[in-house]
């Protein structure tokens, strides 16, 4: 179902809240279909994604190490989305 969501377990090193979180994200935009958030729909999709987030952190925190890192690295971890998040951090200092 959520093809796209990176493996975190394994990570070096570990994966940061940012991750997890974009993870959890990306989920709960998945299971309930919501791409744009409006006011109908924001308190309870922002809910289920902190209550994703700490399941999905507790749940690395708790597996046991793994044998071989994932095959992909995660998509904060990308130099062109690097790029991008500090071209938005820069526009947004700007304005």
């Amino acid at each position: 179902m959520c093809r796209n969501i990176t493996t975190l377990r394994g990570l070096e090193p570990a994966a940061t809240p940012d991750e997890i979180e974009a993870a959890a994200r990306q989920y709960v935009r998945k299971v309930s279909g919501v791409q744009s958030l409006s006011d109908a729909t924001r308190e309870p999709f922002e809910a289920a994604v902190a209550e994703v987030t700490e399941i999905t952190r507790r749940l690395l925190t708790e597996l046991p190490a793994r044998r071989q890192p994932p095959t992909t690295v995660p998509p904060l971890r990308r130099p062109e989305v690097q790029a991008r998040i500090a071209a938005k951090a820069a526009k947004s200092q700007a304005s």
